[in-house]
């Protein structure tokens, strides 16, 4: 299974969307500061999970939510 994430910190006003095939792992990844591009925001909680049975199409997907639209979307449902 492959996984699209929508993260939120918990201190600040700050949202990541990502993708992994271990979401339980990435999560603590973040957490743990060991991602460059989300360790200066760290706690972060899971807003939400996608799950896809495709690569391709949880890859297609992430890359929507990071479109202006794919943003707008996000926050009007889930954030």
């Amino acid at each position: 299974m492959y996984y699209v994430y929508i993260l939120k910190s918990v201190n600040y006003n700050q949202v990541y969307t990502g993708f992994t095939k271990d979401i339980e792992t990435r999560l603590k990844h973040h957490n743990d500061g060991k991602s460059p591009h989300t360790s200066k925001y760290k706690p972060w909680k899971l807003v939400i999970t996608f799950t896809f049975d495709s690569e391709i199409k949880a890859r297609d997907f992430e890359k929507y939510l990071k479109t202006g639209s794919g943003i707008a979307f996000s926050r009007k449902h889930f954030l």
